[in-house]
């Protein structure tokens, strides 16, 4: 199905998704609209590319193990990030970019704003980058993140987590979301976590441990397949 196909939409469900207001999440009190959605028509540019086939790539974009490399590996459990892209039909989506940012072991991000007392790691930026293949595959080797304290309430910590962005067949299909670490007991303790009422729709988020993935002796892997848009979408949390 192209881009611009729409004899087989299927209409976001909007009680699926959070709400844009979540008073417990203490920053979507000032970012919620506070009027009615506008519609916005997409440009044929919205929905037609970019074409993400024929970018360059470096060695170890999609290796957070060596692409920050300053003499050493990077402190923390090592680990490797494994899934499939697919359309909201179960169609896998090729030559798609899947970008990825996280803090690192200490639960520090490699940001001029993150002052976490944390150390920096000097041999870990942090960020990485993969095109799937023919059938929606990425990888990604990194380092599992460390959970981090968060100015919402008095005690809340982030999850281990790492964020994603997916390009999907066109810019109207981008998606950014965050993949969670299965029996984190921290997730629903997290108030964005919180802020999805369904519990099915939380664990879409939560990346599984997949030993069939695994390198003996070296890394454990995780499975995070990611949906764009229609009714099995992967959530896109609450702004």
């Amino acid at each position: 199905m192209s881009a611009t196909d729409n004899s087989r939409f299927v209409i976001r469900d909007r009680n699926w998704h959070p709400k844009a207001f979540t008073p417990d999440y203490k920053t979507s009190i000032a970012r919620s609209p506070r009027q009615a959605l506008v519609s916005v028509p997409q440009s044929i540019s919205e929905s037609t590319g970019p074409d993400f086939s024929h970018l360059r790539f470096g060695e170890h974009d999609n290796d957070l193990l060596l692409n920050f490399n300053n003499g050493g590996l990077p402190v923390g459990e090592r680990i490797l990030v494994t899934g499939r892209v697919f359309d909201q039909y179960g169609k896998p989506i090729a030559n798609t970019l899947v970008e990825m940012w996280q803090a690192n072991a200490g639960g520090r991000y490699r940001h001029k704003n993150d002052r976490y007392l944390a150390p920096l790691d000097p041999n870990f930026g942090g960020v990485g980058r993969a095109l799937t293949d023919s059938e929606g595959r990425y990888s990604f080797r990194t380092i599992k993140p460390g959970p981090y304290p968060w100015r919402n309430g008095p005690n809340d910590w982030r999850p281990a987590h790492i964020h994603f962005s997916i390009s999907g067949p066109s810019i109207a299909t981008r998606l950014i979301t965050q993949l969670y670490f299965e029996g984190d007991p921290l997730i629903p303790l997290c108030p964005i976590v919180k802020s999805i009422a369904n519990p099915a729709a939380v664990d879409l988020l939560i990346a599984r441990l997949d030993m069939s993935n695994a390198n003996p002796m070296d890394c454990l892997a995780y499975r995070f397949d990611i949906v764009l848009r229609g009714q099995r979408a992967t959530h896109f949390e609450n702004r």
